[in-house]
């Protein structure tokens, strides 16, 4: 009988696959991860240089031209300025701008802060209230300012009525010279402190309990907590605000442009609605830049002084 002699397979060569390096994938994962990162940052930063860089760049070299839509720009120099200070509007315009933001910071700087102290005391109902007080706020500020015009109406105005209901004397309003400025900051404060107070009320919440525990085993009423425990724990966020608040306010423009319309004799006129008269009313866009240059020398200076302060304090402290 003939054997059979199998012959042994030919041996296959594997060769081996080489593992990733950690290190590599890695750095492959940053770069990735840096790369989309700058891309996102690239579009903010378009952004910002199409509809605020430009612009504000734009503004200073027409503050020094004669400009106007469809025409050649013409290099007049300080002329534009020049023009502007000699506007009679221009000296009520800033007084009324400084006298809306001091009214503005004494009744809607302090009145966000009860209302967030009042919250944050409450047991029940919490989420309701904030968003009763926050509800302003998600209404378009142009509807806001038309509902105010008519419950400021001297005839049919729900104010007046309310005030004939408690049988007390009526009042013009925003259509009295003396009291129409007062009448656009109690508006300005309404439509706008929903989000002052939810900041401040953050903030409240982050504070210690401890401190209050340890202020009311040492004998401190409520003014004694809140003038040392929660003011100074909430210094930083009023400070911010405090800030914020006046470079709104020194840019009103939405109350007087809809309720008043700058009047009446010129009691509303602030620097914004001067801004806008000399653009689309006057067609004269270098004063209207001029003007602009301005506000904006006035609340960057503001501004570089006001922080310069409240770091020296804090350092201080």
């Amino acid at each position: 009988m003939t054997k059979t002699v199998e012959r042994p397979a030919a041996a296959v060569r594997v060769r081996p696959v080489k593992a990733p390096s950690p290190a590599g994938d890695r750095r492959r994962r940053r770069l990735t991860g840096h790369l989309r990162a700058y891309g996102f940052l690239l579009g903010g930063l378009v952004c910002f240089a199409l509809f605020s860089w430009y612009p504000a760049i734009r503004a200073v070299v027409i503050a020094f031209q004669k400009y106007t839509p469809g025409s050649d720009p013409e290099w007049v120099g300080t002329a534009n300025f020049t023009r502007v200070l000699n506007d009679p509007e221009f000296g009520a315009a800033w007084r009324n701008t400084l006298t809306f933001t001091l009214l503005a910071l004494l009744i809607g700087f302090a009145i966000p802060f009860v209302l967030a102290l009042v919250l944050n005391e409450l047991r029940h109902a919490k989420a309701f209230f904030r968003v009763v007080v926050y509800l302003p706020v998600m209404i378009p500020p142009v509807v806001s300012a038309l509902l105010w015009k008519w419950f400021y109406d001297p005839g049919a105005g729900l104010a007046n009525e309310a005030l004939r209901f408690l049988h007390l004397p009526t009042s013009n309003w925003s259509n009295g010279a003396d009291t129409a400025l007062l009448s656009l900051v109690i508006v300005a404060t309404w439509a706008n402190m929903g989000g002052t107070v939810l900041i401040y009320l953050a903030a409240l919440q982050s504070i210690p309990g401890e401190l209050y525990e340890a202020a009311e085993l040492d004998g401190a009423g409520l003014l004694q907590r809140i003038r040392h425990v929660t003011i100074p724990q909430t210094r930083f966020v009023i400070l911010m605000l405090m800030l914020l608040q006046i470079i709104a306010t020194m840019q009103v423009f939405t109350e007087p442009f809809v309720i008043t319309g700058g009047g009446p004799e010129n009691a509303t006129v602030t620097v914004l609605y001067l801004i806008y008269k000399y653009a689309f009313l006057y067609n004269d866009f270098g004063g209207a830049c001029a003007l602009s240059v301005m506000l904006l020398a006035l609340l960057g200076a503001f501004s570089a002084v006001y922080l310069r302060l409240t770091r020296s304090g804090e350092e201080a402290a």
